[in-house]
């Protein structure tokens, strides 16, 4: 019962926000008509108001304000914490502080024309808000905050559909441009009409006494003021009791029960990723329950479904719809950083210069396949993940990333110091990739059908290095014929099924020696001759072997120190 509840409420939120935005949408077009004449206006307003002031439109729009409303603050009143993304802030804000703006524009325009039958129309209503700048900023942020507010609705309700990427920029383009047009339309009509009559002709025989109109505008905004303010002492006053929720770090929180983990976790500023706000749409926000599973309340036919889409175990809920009812530990199951390509190298250090560099190209193998078959802010997780695998173990072997493209990767080693250096060191970024890639998997067991499985290309040799690009898409890169040498050798790994081809060019400058495997000579487009090639299955047999040789060179060194 209570889960059919929950799915009404969010139903009926929805359906009333749409009934609401097509009323924003036929009533700023119906504005966006003064850039034709008043006629024109006029015209739409009379078609304008056969829909939405006929009994069906009264019911349908009266009707979507009061329930949005009601539920906006049912929803304030039941969220344990006020603390949330910015842009979540933002669309509650905006919808509290609508009613407040639109009290004025109502109350003459519809509430007027329902107590004495006088339908004002543009040329009455247009010269009184244009003659005051207090009343034109004030009717324009009412129509802009309307707009946004319901734009933030859309998005929140559509940013997770498959269609939605495809369609994102057509949608903003039209979210721009209907303010803007019916804004113009408000200003061209205005200025034609002139400024306002006097006061004393704006109320005509039969209207309503303005007095009378004050005292219902009044009260409307004390009603409103005093549901906001009752929904908020509502909130500080918690009648249910607390339980203790334990995080791995040994952090426990006590919260009163109907909070849930991810509320938990916000209200107590503890990172906890959420990609979707916490609307159950994604699962970025699962934990593991490792004590008090026993008892809490089943999952939701929405979360239950997503957990069957990532192939959860038993032990895993979304934390955005676990309330628990009782004492529990959690570990969420992902992290709440992102992975960011900090600066590594001054512009001054190595731009618009030819350097004999080591490059890395690398790549996820069936990409698109997986994409097909995890959530789409699942597979933006994972992608930042895998980036953040590749990144730290270039960093850490002292390389630069270059660039990501699509799931590949290019890295570049040898910006400063010598290529026998820079070629050792991109071997040791391979092997500490493959490790990186091996606990990766382990950490995703659940959620991938196989394996992630990685390719690589590395080759060695001069490139130019300098800021390509304009403006800010401009950065600092490598060009030449060693990019695209490397970049045709990770398709070479493909084809071979290895985790790594290498140029001989690489083994020999980082001083290793493999004469026991096999070498093969492969065309590159586009360049002449054929390159030494040697494939490597498992990267991190690299790592071995370049460790075993550069304790060799410490021996030979210290040998020689020893003899001095």
């Amino acid at each position: 019962m209570k889960r059919d509840r929950s799915k009404l409420r969010k139903r009926l939120h929805i359906w009333t926000g749409v009934c609401l935005g097509l009323f924003l949408l036929t009533h700023f077009l119906n504005h966006a008509l003064g850039l034709i004449s008043i006629d024109a206006m006029e015209r739409g307003r009379d078609l304008f108001n056969q829909i939405w002031r006929s009994l069906p439109g009264t019911i349908a729009l009266y009707g979507s304000l009061a329930v949005h409303f009601v539920l906006a603050l049912d929803g304030l009143r039941r969220r344990q914490t006020l603390r949330m993304p910015m842009r979540e802030a933002l669309k509650i804000g905006l919808g509290l502080a609508l009613p407040f703006l639109l009290i004025s524009h109502v109350t003459v325009t519809r509430i007027d024309w329902m107590l004495s039958g006088y339908s004002a129309d543009y040329r009455d209503v247009l010269p009184r808000i244009w003659s005051r700048t207090s009343n034109t900023v004030w009717q324009s942020a009412a129509l802009i905050i309307a707009w946004a507010h319901g734009c933030l609705g859309f998005w929140f309700w559509m940013r997770g559909r498959d269609w939605y990427p495809r369609m994102a920029l057509t949608l903003y383009t039209l979210a721009l441009l209907v303010p803007v047009l019916s804004l113009l339309g408000f200003m061209v009509a205005a200025r034609t009409l002139g400024p306002a009559m006097p006061s004393n002709a704006w109320f005509m025989s039969g209207r309503t006494d303005p007095a009378r109109l004050a005292e219902i505008r009044q009260a409307i905004f004390y009603t409103l003021a005093a549901c906001i303010g009752f929904t908020l002492l509502w909130r500080s006053f918690p009648i249910r009791g607390k339980v203790r929720i334990r995080y791995p770090d040994g952090k426990v929180l006590s919260v009163a029960r109907g909070f849930s983990v991810l509320e938990a976790s916000r209200s107590a500023g503890i990172p906890h990723l959420s990609v979707c706000g916490g609307r159950g749409r994604c699962s970025t926000c699962r934990v593991r329950v490792t004590e008090g599973l026993e008892g809490l309340p089943p999952p939701s036919e929405g979360e239950r479904q997503t957990l069957i889409r990532i192939r959860a175990g038993e032990n895993v809920r979304l934390g955005c719809q676990l309330r628990p009812n009782h004492d529990v530990a959690i570990a969420p199951v992902l992290g709440a950083d992102n992975v960011g390509v900090r600066p590594q190298i001054g512009e001054d250090v190595a731009a618009g210069r030819e350097r004999r560099i080591a490059v890395l190209f690398c790549d996820l193998r069936d990409f698109t396949l997986l994409t097909q078959q995890q959530l789409p802010f699942d597979t933006v997780f994972l992608l930042n993940r895998y980036f953040e695998t590749i990144g730290e173990a270039v960093e850490g072997a002292g390389g630069v990333i270059d660039k990501f493209i699509g799931d590949g990767v290019l890295a570049i080693f040898g910006l400063t110091g010598r290529i026998e250096d820079a070629c050792a060191n991109a071997l040791e970024a391979t092997a500490r990739i493959a490790r990186g890639m091996e606990t990766l998997n382990r950490n995703f067991t659940s959620e991938l059908d196989k394996p992630l499985r990685i390719a690589m290309g590395m080759h060695a040799g001069p490139a130019i290095i300098g800021h390509i690009g304009y403006g800010r898409a401009s950065s600092l890169t490598a060009v030449g014929d060693t990019i695209n040498a490397a970049s045709r050798l990770e398709g070479f790994a493909k084809e071979y099924d290895a985790q790594l081809a290498v140029s001989a060019d690489v083994i020999r400058y980082a001083g290793l020696t493999l004469d026991d495997r096999e070498s093969y000579d492969i065309a590159i487009r586009g360049r002449k001759g054929t390159l030494e090639t040697l494939i490597v299955e498992n990267a991190e047999e690299i790592g071995t072997l370049l460790a075993a040789a550069r304790a060799r060179k410490a021996a030979v060194a210290q040998a020689a120190r020893t003899g001095a």
